[in-house]
């Protein structure tokens, strides 16, 4: 086991959505963890596992996939500093896959000092009950992008959520950011065909939204795609960035328009 690195990821990732202390920082950094690489599409968890510890993502893209649906069907997409399994520390059994997108470093964190830290400290217990929270909200907007939302609309909704929580942990400036899809993950993710997804991509290429040449989406009208996706942040919970004063690249964008939406700095 190490400890140093993973703590900071997951230090930042808290800190986003609870306050913590000095006491409880310091409690944090204790955090043991053993460092593991994978490679791209690759299964850390399986359905049925019972793991003694939980994965926090420390580079690269993670999500959650239903292996007996058609094409993998992804559920929920985790960025770095995300804990995707936290769940299993009170309920060890994994109820889906654990895959990778691309390439991933992955610190595995003791069950038991997480336990032990909320049973210590009231602040990072919180921030833990938080955290779980905030994934739920993500699953329940995942559910409704999937449920109530045209394919076009999907897809616009879930480059602006990646997007989002890409500039909450430093991995997305100038209006660019690294794809954590493939075609084929892209339309998994929205329930589509890969072909449909092709034809999507090209359809925002077209009302000149975005551009998505290989891994990399360069969005080009942040005002236009917020309001085709009809995207709101606040579920993303994430006080810093939901009022940020960030002006959206559009040169055209008003007062009235970004007055609640805005992309953060």
């Amino acid at each position: 086991m190490q400890t140093g690195f993973a703590y900071t990821r997951f230090a930042a990732r808290l800190a986003n959505i609870s306050q913590l202390s000095d006491a409880d920082l310091e409690l944090l950094a204790r955090m043991p963890f053993r460092i593991d690489h994978f490679a791209s599409h690759e299964t850390i968890l399986r359905k049925g596992d019972q793991p003694d510890h939980c994965c926090l993502l420390l580079q690269g893209y993670l999500c959650w996939r239903e292996a007996g649906c058609e094409g993998g069907q992804i559920t929920s997409l985790y960025v770095v500093g995300d804990m995707p399994d936290l769940y299993t520390v009170d309920s060890p059994q994994v109820a889906a896959s654990l895959s990778t997108l691309g390439p991933v470093v992955v610190a595995s964190v003791p069950h038991l000092f997480l336990r032990e830290t909320a049973s210590l400290s009231s602040g990072l217990s919180r921030a833990f009950s938080r955290l779980a929270i905030a994934d739920a909200a993500l699953l329940r907007n995942w559910i409704i992008n999937l449920g109530s939302r045209d394919s076009l609309t999907r897809v616009a909704h879930l480059v602006c959520e990646t997007a989002w929580r890409l500039r909450a942990v430093g991995h997305a400036r100038d209006d660019q950011f690294p794809s954590p899809f493939t075609q084929s993950d892209l339309a998994a993710a929205c329930g589509i065909s890969a072909v449909h997804a092709n034809r999507i991509i090209q359809e925002l290429r077209r009302r000149r939204l975005l551009n998505w040449r290989s891994r990399m989406v360069t969005v080009t009208d942040w005002e236009g795609l917020i309001q085709l996706a009809r995207f709101d942040p606040d579920y993303l919970r994430l006080p810093g960035l939901n009022g940020a004063a960030h002006v959206l690249s559009s040169p055209h964008a008003t007062a009235e328009r970004t007055a609640h939406v805005r992309m953060p700095p």
